[in-house]
Parts: C-alpha cells; structure tokens; sequence
C-alpha cells in the first residue's frame, strides 16, 4: 500500500467528492483533494482519514495541467456539468492515470467511452445512474442472445441538503431539456419527445410510480450491455403530466437559444432547497428484456439513498483501479467489473 500512488479527488469540498475521498483513505487508498477554494479544502482534508494533501485548481483546466504533471494513479471526476468537464479531464490524464466520473448525460457518457485508452482505464458513469440498470440488464442477458428489446427504469431516492441547486447541476438539467429525449431504434439512436415512453407500474414493494423516457446514460449502456436494436432508458425524476410533457417541446426549443439556456441555467442554479430525507426507504432499478421468441424477463436492484450507492459505487471503482483491478480501455463500471459491482456498492438483487 505504500508504493500505491493517490488518487485524486476532484471536485473534493462537495457531498459527493468529499464522501469518496473518505471510503477512499478508509480503504487504504492514498488521496488528494482537488478543488477551488483552499480554505474548504483544509476544512474537507480535516474530515479524510491519513492527513490527504490538498491541490488548489481555479478551475478544470488548471486541475487537469497539474494531474498531467504529477501522474496520480487514480482520478475522480466528481464535477458537473460533465458534458463540460468529462472528456478534457479524461483526455488530459497521462498514460497510467486511470479515470472515474459518475455522468449520467448521454453525451457525455457516449463520448468518453469513445476516446482511445491503450494505457489506462477510463471509467464513465460509476454512480446509481447507469450502474444500477445497468447491473440488471447485463444479469438478465448473461448467457443469452441479444435481446429484441429492452426497458430499463431508474427510481432513485435522493436525501436533499439545505442549500442552492447549484450551476453544475443546473446546467446538467437544463442541457437535458435542450436536447430533447433519446432511445434506440433498429441500432441507431433517435431523437423523440422528452417524457415519452410513459409506464406506470408497481415497485417489488407494492409501491407505484410512473417513469418517463428521458437521456440518460443509462440508455447507452443499456445498449451496450444488451445488444438489443431498441432500448429506451426512462426514469422517474422525468415529467410525465399532460400538461408538462405538452409544454416540454417549447421549453426544449427556448432553453436551446445559448442566451436564453445561460439565463434559465442562472435561473435554475439559484433555487433553494431544503433539507428532507428520502420518501421512500430504497432507490429501484428496474430491466425489462424481451426476446423474439416471445420469452420476456424483468429484473430488479434494490438499493439505499441514491448518493449513497453513487459514492459506494465511484470509490470501488477507484479504489479497485489503484489496486491495479482494471483492463485497458474506455468502459461502463458494469462493463469492467460486471454486475456484481453493484452489490458490492450497496445493492441487492431481487
């Protein structure tokens, strides 16, 4: 463990940053923490077992000039939005760096896992967003063709803190709106009406939700992990009213204006929340495969909080790489590691 070189956190003062360099030192894994502001940094690193040393970057660029000196073994990705920040931190890792995000945008997702890696691991979407679907997808298909068809549903449950919603996220949620709703047809990716493919069905729990298509990378991985022509990837964070999915269209079309999408990214950006604990005890992962022949199966991954599960999942994958655990080239965390990852970050299948 001594000779294991660190990993670097960025993004470290935020929930979800400052709770992986935690599980990190806690398994023995060397970190740095990686971030903007000094003083919140000093005041995470007092939080972060084995003293963590602190780089402070002004921002994505400066952070990624510094990794690409100082080699770290690991890198994780925690800052948003990542179809800004994945590639050029991905790209600007040198050859033995590995690199961890938790995206969960389609662009994103797709772009990373499209960049060359002969000398390195490059790990996009190691969150409940894409693992936990994915995990039940790749179970489901395990030993079988390829699917004609797959459904996958994300129900997370989130504990909210007390705070403003953030430009990172904003941004994430607003580019979303833009680019409009995503799902696999005949093997190409088409683009349809954001908040489609609307299913209502019962939790293993007697609970029932409502899920909407949407972009997500999980929809990607689901592809890949299937086979399967069409895929649709929905979740039940997507507006699926009437009214809303009636209204989503213009949204989509004014928010894709870049003077109006930067005033409704401020906009959003701005909102406060308040602290409240989840609505329901577990986050869900639902995969639906169907096979030409008739032969249908569902699958399901119960889970904890949906940061949760992210932070457990993001610092396996880290911690796994650091140790040496990973392969050459550009995967999903299941594609690596395989479905039991996601047991492994907390979750269980039912």
């Amino acid at each position: 463990m001594a000779s294991m070189r660190p990993a670097w956190v960025l993004g470290a003062t935020g929930r979800t940053g400052r709770a992986i360099a935690g599980r990190l030192a806690a398994a023995g894994v060397p970190v740095v923490l990686v971030g903007r502001d000094g003083e919140r940094l000093r005041r995470a690193a007092e939080h972060v077992a084995n003293d963590p040393a602190i780089v402070v970057a002004a921002d994505i660029d400066a952070a990624v000039r510094r990794l690409a000196r100082e080699a770290p073994g690991v890198v994780v990705n925690t800052v948003g939005p990542f179809t800004e920040t994945a590639v050029p931190v991905a790209r600007g890792c040198p050859p033995g760096t590995h690199y961890v995000d938790l995206s969960n945008e389609l662009p994103a997702i797709s772009d990373v896992l499209a960049l060359d890696a002969d000398q390195q691991t490059l790990v996009a979407g190691a969150g409940f967003g894409v693992l936990a679907t994915e995990s039940v997808v790749l179970r489901l298909c395990a030993g079988e063709p390829a699917p004609d068809r797959v459904r996958v549903d994300a129900l997370a449950v989130v504990r909210n803190e007390a705070g403003v919603i953030g430009e990172a996220l904003a941004a994430s949620v607003v580019g979303a709106l833009a680019g409009g709703g995503r799902r696999y047809e005949q093997g190409r990716l088409v683009k349809v009406r954001l908040g489609g493919d609307v299913e209502r069905f019962a939790l293993p729990d007697g609970t029932e939700v409502v899920t909407g298509g949407g972009p997500s990378g999980e929809l990607e991985a689901a592809h890949r992990a299937s086979g399967a022509p069409f895929v649709v990837a929905a979740s039940a964070h997507v507006p699926t009213g009437r009214a809303m999915r009636a209204a989503l269209p213009v949204i989509a079309t004014l928010v894709s204006v870049p003077a109006l999408q930067r005033f409704a990214v401020r906009r959003v950006a701005a909102v406060r929340t308040t602290a409240s604990e989840p609505k329901r005890p577990h986050s869900w992962a639902r995969a639906r495969v169907e096979w030409g022949d008739g032969r249908q199966r569902t699958g399901w991954l119960r889970a904890g909080e949906g940061m949760d599960f992210t932070v457990a999942a993001a610092a396996e994958v880290a911690a796994r790489l650091a140790r040496g655990e990973g392969r050459p080239g550009a995967y999903t965390p299941g594609a690596l590691f395989g479905p039991d990852l996601a047991e492994a970050a907390g979750g269980a299948f039912q």
